[in-house]
């Protein structure tokens, strides 16, 4: 990986401000980057680790095109597949720390579940009373537990999507790249997350589908926060060479 594309800005992200120009981006074709918003993550959704990877790619390639001033059409979205590889590699590594903090709470719940149950079935006002407490003590901690890891491994994995869509990185200098990006921007980005957590939550209580009216802009804060930390990059071109008069 060149020098150039591993430089990043630190402390440029602002949650509001990256929200505002997400949805200033996008606005004049909300329908068009609705449906590839909606889409993407049907598809994606299906099968996630297969999926997800390249309609993620595709998503972010749309958005940033729209950035550079350049048309969006929808079936640019299934362009994501040209980097199917890299999209289902970090796909299959942003599942790893979550399977990761999962196997270990199922088999420590089955353990739980068979030492706690008396042999004959039964359990006594005292014992049951005893057994919810601890049961649901383990479970809001767990939930804690897997709430945080969730955030750090979208605050880690946030631009590797679209470092694969701008930049064809690998995978892997992708991901590391990301997570030095995401490391050195941990308190814009952790904002972002909860805004848009927040915003997206409101759109659960409008009827539950408010959710998915909300999701073309998360996607495009995110691309709005991804361009601030990584410049665009104009292609630089071969100088052409001089003319035949002057080799004299």
């Amino acid at each position: 990986m060149n020098a150039d594309l591993s430089e990043f800005r630190r402390g440029v992200i602002a949650p509001v401000e990256c929200i505002k120009e997400g949805w200033a981006l996008i606005k004049d074709q909300y329908w068009l980057f609705f449906g590839i918003s909606l889409v993407g993550l049907l598809i994606g959704g299906a099968v996630p680790i297969v999926l997800l990877g390249p309609m993620m790619i595709g998503i972010f390639l749309c958005l940033l095109q729209r950035q550079r001033g350049e048309p969006v059409e929808f079936g640019m979205l299934f362009k994501g597949f040209d980097q199917f590889v890299q999209g289902l590699v970090v796909a299959a590594l942003k599942m790893v720390p979550i399977i990761i903090i999962l196997v270990p709470y199922y088999i420590f719940l089955v353990a739980v579940m068979a030492t706690s149950m008396p042999r004959g079935g039964n359990l006594s006002p005292e014992e049951s009373r005893r057994f919810l407490l601890s049961f649901f003590g383990f479970e809001i901690v767990f939930f804690v537990v897997i709430m945080v890891v969730s955030i750090l491994v979208e605050i880690f994995f946030m631009f590797a999507f679209p470092l694969i869509a701008d930049r064809k990185l690998s995978a892997l200098e992708a991901v590391k790249l990301s997570f030095r990006a995401g490391k050195a921007n941990i308190g814009g980005l952790l904002g972002l997350l909860l805004l848009n957590g927040l915003l997206g939550f409101v759109g659960v209580l409008c009827c539950i589908i408010g959710v998915y009216f909300y999701l073309p802009i998360a996607f495009a804060s995110q691309a709005v926060a991804y361009r601030r930390v990584f410049p665009y990059i104009a292609p630089t071109f071969p100088s052409p060479p001089p003319p035949p008069g002057n080799w004299a």
